[in-house]
């Protein structure tokens, strides 16, 4: 019975009973485990070590790394789990513990990229970026698209050759006036483009199958708003993509780009699509910079 008191009294630090319910789902680093509470170094590693010590955790290493998994018995667990309505950070935590083990799988994701990188170093005839998208947007379905903050609209003349309709909505009069130039210029009758804000959209509920938002979010006021926008211009069922930048620290962003936000993380971008009634959501980082300021890209898609 003391040995269970004494976990009880470990367990009873809200930071340690995160840790141990973590850890009954999923075998962590201290890295992954400090991404997933927003804690320092010191702070996670102090706690682990007390669990540890207390026979609640135990150490898996392999190679260089090491892993932290659970060990404490059932018992004590059940009563834990109890508990979790009194530490309201538990529900992000799962969140953030998804994309943990998303992030795992970026070995691959790395890997293809360096692949990427040495796609067209050596002259192939007939491979080119160019012909891989070519291909990709005539394998796209005829639909009708949105292209939110489409600024001259190069997303949205690509689209175009492919999709039903176009619809590319910019907030600069300028913008719009560039676009649609070049649409009659190139003979793009199925290209419409209209003046209009991201959080306050022209065009009818439930008119478009899929609703585009590249680089434009971090321009957004309230990016919240613009994503349930983007939700209710869509079918039933229809999409939306995001391609905006992971968060940051380059301030001079703001002046350069005209940026309000400095990018989102992967869980902002997933809470804002949840919240706005979004399913299926699913995001990753698709491209990384290698010269500084080291801008990532994020993608996120999603279905109403």
């Amino acid at each position: 019975m003391a040995s269970i008191l004494k976990s009880l009294r470990l367990a009873a630090d809200p930071n340690r009973l995160r840790l141990l319910l973590l850890l009954e789902r999923e075998e962590l680093s201290v890295a992954e485990l400090q991404e997933i509470l927003g804690k320092g170094q010191s702070h996670v590693s102090t706690s682990l070590a007390l669990l540890k010590a207390a026979g609640l955790v135990e150490v898996r290493r392999t190679g260089k790394n090491a892993f932290y998994r659970l060990k404490a018995p059932t018992q004590l667990m059940e009563l834990l789990r109890d508990a979790v309505a009194e530490v309201p950070e538990t529900g992000q935590d799962s969140q953030a513990l998804r994309l943990v083990l998303r992030k795992r799988q970026d070995g691959m994701r790395r890997y293809f990229d360096e692949l990427a990188g040495k796609f067209g170093r050596q002259y192939v005839p007939g491979r080119s970026w160019k012909g891989i998208a070519e291909a990709l947007l005539k394998l796209m379905p005829p639909m009708v698209v949105a292209d939110l903050g489409a600024g001259e609209g190069t997303l949205s003349q690509l689209m175009a050759q492919r999709a039903k309709r176009v619809i590319a909505i910019d907030n600069s009069e300028k913008m719009v006036e560039f676009g649609a130039e070049l649409a009659r210029k190139h003979n793009i009758a199925n290209l419409e483009y209209r003046l209009g804000d991201l959080e306050d959209v022209p065009i009818r509920t439930g008119a478009v199958d899929l609703a585009f938002l590249s680089q434009a979010l971090h321009h957004a006021s309230h990016p919240e708003r613009a994503i349930a926008e983007a939700r209710r211009i869509l079918k039933p069922g229809g999409r939306l993509a995001v391609l905006d930048l992971n968060r940051h620290h380059f301030e001079e962003a703001r002046e350069m780009y005209a940026d309000l936000w400095l990018g989102f993380t992967e869980l902002e971008i997933e809470n804002y699509l949840k919240n706005a009634g979004f399913r299926n959501v699913e995001t990753a980082i698709v491209h990384r910079e290698t010269e500084a300021p080291y801008f990532e890209t994020m993608l996120a898609v999603a279905e109403k």
